[in-house]
């Protein structure tokens, strides 16, 4: 065998760490493709509470990994979804953690027209089933809102038109929530514009809106977009203030406009919808208040047509009281002779009663009263008797169920049931002590079998040396001393031996020093 051997085929390749490998590729790759542009549909979506977007790019081969970071997603002016067809923008890197490559998008956006339409058919089908489209749920507008509250760009010609148009048909106040409207910013803006003025209070500092219009002028899809997303379409759906749509022209149609109570073709046509013509409205109140009044006296002549026509067929005011003045007459003739009659009978009345009420008559019921009275106080000393007796008898059946020796009869029971416990409980704590001096014991016999005396006993000893017990013959040599233990007791061999002094006992028999 050679001082110095060649080495082995593949030992002299450097050896690297897997950190330092995976940082190599790192550079590599984000070197060779710092920026790129794939094109691919979205598949998984995944978005977690910190903000940032996860999601797969694939076609019918391959499958690549992307991340948006959280700034970089709420740019964004088209959000992705799983199914869409996607062009995205940034720079390939590697994720160590988990060994594999990964996009960082930069930029997104849909691939073509054709992907815009089957996202808004998606999204408009989904709106659909949840029944936000449905007629039923759309509120009637209000005829004449005191309050509109419009949502709109304050800078364009649309709140131009709208105000003008108000101010020409029939003037009434109105509060603008300036938003975007168009960009990463429209979307997020005009929901919170709506929700904001749903949330005022009636009666507050602020007015609350009778009606609500989200206008914006025409544009192309990508430019109208923001009010094709999903957010602004539950805004205007969760609405309590009806709402106008007015975003583009006549053609221009958003999801917006599906979920409104009303839609208008254009900005100007929303104005017309919310308030109706001053001059028409006056005109329409003058006609009718000449139609009411010709009314009124149309029917006020009707009815007092009526009522002469009634009066005719009543009878003559005259002829309405001969009958009651002719029964007067009778009645007051037939007065007199009643009173008379009346005062004579009641006379007679009453010389019967002063008949009946002299002195003998009163003194003979006196008489008969005081009778009565004697009788009934005779009889009043026995009946007391008899009430005092009854109640005695109770009183003395009720004493003698309170007899003394009933009391300590039942007290003796009460004792010997006592004493009955005592037993028990006497008997009870004599078997629970035996049974726990059984434990007792039998714990010690374990104590006594686990100990390693119990051993020794068997025939091993422990050997000791320097305070520490030898375990190995090494131990034992180096060892100026020992000591064994056996199981009757303990033998020292070697190390310095002890001086016997005059008169002090020999060493025991077994002990070496």
């Amino acid at each position: 065998m050679d001082l110095i051997d060649d080495p082995g085929d593949g030992l002299n390749a450097p050896e690297f760490s897997v950190s330092d490998l995976s940082g190599a590729i790192k550079r590599l790759i984000e070197g060779e493709f710092s920026h790129v542009r794939i094109k691919g549909e979205v598949g998984r979506v995944s978005r977690p509470r910190s903000g940032h977007v996860y999601l797969d790019l694939k076609d019918d081969r391959a499958v690549i990994a992307g991340v948006m970071w959280k700034g970089v997603a709420a740019r964004l002016q088209t959000q992705p979804e799983e199914g869409m067809e996607v062009v995205a923008t940034g720079r390939l890197t590697t994720f160590p953690g988990q060994s594999k490559y990964q996009i960082v998008i930069e930029d997104i956006k849909p691939a073509g027209m054709g992907a815009l339409m089957a996202l808004l058919e998606k999204r408009k089908a989904q709106l659909q089933a949840e029944g936000l489209f449905d007629l039923s749920r759309k509120r009637p507008l209000p005829y004449l809102p005191d309050v509109i509250g419009v949502v709109t760009s304050p800078s364009g010609a649309v709140i131009r038109d709208i105000l003008h148009r108000l101010r020409d048909r029939f003037p009434r106040k109105v509060m603008i929530w300036p938003v975007a409207v168009q960009g990463a910013k429209c979307a997020p803006e005009v929901a919170r514009a709506i929700a904001g003025f749903n949330a005022m209070t009636r009666g507050g500092a602020m007015p609350r809106p009778d009606l609500l219009i989200v206008a914006r002028g025409g544009g192309s899809v990508e430019d109208l977009w923001g009010f094709n997303e999903e957010v602004v379409a539950r805004a205007a759906a969760a609405s309590d203030i009806p709402l106008i749509s007015a975003v583009g022209h006549e053609t221009d149609t958003t999801l917006i406009d599906f979920v409104s109570d009303k839609r208008a073709p254009t900005p100007t046509a929303a104005a017309e919808l919310a308030v109706p013509v001053r001059h028409e409205l006056m005109a329409w109140l003058e006609s009718a208040g000449a139609r009411m009044t010709g009314a009124l006296s149309t029917g006020l002549q009707r009815r007092d047509q009526r009522l002469r026509d009634l009066g005719r067929a009543l009878p003559q005011p005259d002829a309405l009281v001969e009958g009651p003045r002719q029964r007067l007459d009778v009645l007051g003739d037939r007065l007199g002779p009643a009173l008379i009659s009346g005062v004579q009978r009641r006379k007679v009345r009453l010389a019967d009663a002063a008949g009946s009420l002299r002195p003998g008559v009163l003194t003979r019921q006196l008489r008969n009263e005081r009778q009565r009275l004697e009788g009934v106080s005779a009889r009043l000393g026995p009946a007391l008797g008899r009430a005092a007796l009854t109640k005695r008898t109770q009183f003395e059946g009720r004493a003698a169920r309170l007899n003394p020796r009933k009391l300590a009869q039942d007290a003796r029971l009460a004792d010997q049931r006592l004493q009955a416990l005592v037993v028990r409980l006497q008997s009870t704590g004599a078997r629970q002590i035996e049974r726990l001096n059984q434990r007792l014991e039998a714990m010690d016999r374990l104590r006594e079998t686990l100990s390693y005396k119990a051993t020794l006993a068997r025939g091993y000893a422990v050997v000791r040396g320097g305070g520490e017990i030898v375990t190995t013959k090494a131990a034992a040599e180096a060892s100026s001393g020992l000591e064994i233990e056996f199981a009757d007791g303990r033998l020292r061999l070697g190390g310095a031996k002890a001086t016997r002094k005059a008169g002090s006992k020999p060493p025991e028999q077994g002990s070496l020093f």
